[in-house]
């Protein structure tokens, strides 16, 4: 009884991973993290309809504006129209810009901004981003942060090292 308690016991304390994989009209790889987050890939102009419906006030995109289908002004000049706030990070996952980074965390804790939707081509970028936050602002090992941070999309061990070389500079 007391190993069943002490598993239960830490279940419960470990923090939960990526919540739910779900397929989504015109949004490649769509995660819903947890009630404020959700992120992805690629994303059609037309899906922030869907995001709007769902309630999200904010679109974060991390795609640079000379993507093929980045479509960076239609989106957000569609995601104005629709009353969602529109930020786009430009984040190169070949040449990754730590300012980036510090622009992605100021803009993904600010509460107006919530709930959220991040995304990039494929979402092995935002994996990326939210391995630094959930180290850095939520407190989470870098163990756990990069696990969630794959289920989430990314794929790239230059981004991953990146990442874990970001935090390591600003831990406090």
């Amino acid at each position: 009884m007391r190993s069943l308690t002490t598993f239960l016991a830490l279940a419960i304390a470990l923090p939960a991973l990526a919540q739910t994989k779900q397929d989504r009209p015109g949004i490649v790889n769509f995660t819903r993290v947890d009630a404020v987050v959700a992120c992805g890939g690629a994303t059609e102009t037309a899906a922030l309809d869907g995001l709007k419906a769902d309630g999200f006030k904010a679109v974060i995109n991390l795609r640079l504006p000379t993507e093929p289908g980045a479509n960076i002004e239609a989106n957000a000049a569609h995601a104005k129209a629709l009353g969602l706030n529109y930020v786009n990070i430009p984040f190169n996952g070949q040449q990754p810009d730590p300012k980036a980074v510090d622009t992605f965390l100021a803009t993904i804790s600010n509460k107006a901004n919530q709930p959220v939707f991040v995304h990039c081509g494929s979402a092995s970028r935002v994996g990326s981003m939210w391995l630094v936050k959930r180290v850095l602002q939520d407190g989470w090992t870098v163990e756990k942060a990069t696990e969630e941070a794959k289920l989430i999309g990314l794929r790239s061990e230059p981004l991953e090292k990146f990442a874990i070389e970001y935090i390591n500079s600003h831990k406090k």
